[in-house]
């Protein structure tokens, strides 16, 4: 596990003239690997912008995104107002990892499986979590690894942290209602390209 505590510096932002590159980079990746991937492109801006807008910056603690890719909601989270420093990033692809340090060099920079998220946080979240944004391709695992992952990273968060993820399908990923959790879906996103939808889970309190 590869973590990275940067010196602060100027905020960084990916440039408009990225995107084609950060574009190949995807396609790349998954090509060589689809089911860890799972997106032949990065998030597009309005998508983004939909998962951060479930983050509110005046709630402390870290942010944990889990597969941030090239960071397009990485950005749109820094935009939203949450400090870089709050924001640890979780991601497989060693080579996303470094273009990550270079973007966004006041996070922290975790290179892990987030389907083992507890271990691959041990040591680098101190204190509980303020929300969790995920990205991963979910529907390439089976569900009880879905809800494993729900729940290791609700152990992680405020009792009222949310869980956001995004799906391309037209049933949510991990399912809606449970003993456990509460989950409610954005408006259909038709301007991103595939069309997407975002789901934010909130864990039930029992008395």
């Amino acid at each position: 596990m590869l973590q990275s505590f940067q010196r602060p510096t100027t905020r960084k932002i990916p440039l408009k003239k990225d995107r084609f590159q950060d574009e190949a980079r995807f396609l790349r990746s998954w090509l060589e690997r689809p089911l860890v991937v799972g997106a032949v492109t990065p998030s597009g801006k309005i998508l983004a912008r939909t998962m951060a807008s479930y983050v509110d910056p005046r709630i402390p603690g870290p942010v944990v995104e889990l597969g941030p890719g090239t960071g397009p909601v990485t950005d749109a989270l820094i935009r939203r107002g949450v400090e870089q420093e709050r924001l640890i990033l979780v991601e497989f692809n060693p080579e996303f990892c470094q273009l990550l340090k270079r973007r966004f060099p006041k996070a922290t920079i975790v290179q892990g499986d987030a389907y083992d998220l507890k271990e691959t946080l041990a040591g680098v979240l101190k204190e509980p979590a303020a929300a969790t944004v995920s990205s991963l391709p979910l529907f390439t695992k089976p569900m009880d690894q879905r809800l494993a992952l729900l729940e290791a990273a609700q152990d992680l968060m405020h009792p009222n942290a949310p869980f956001i993820q995004f799906t391309y399908a037209v049933v949510p990923p991990i399912p809606a209602r449970s003993q456990s959790h509460r989950a409610r879906a954005s408006n259909r996103i038709w301007r991103n390209l595939p069309p997407a939808r975002v789901w934010v889970y909130n864990k039930v309190s029992h008395p």
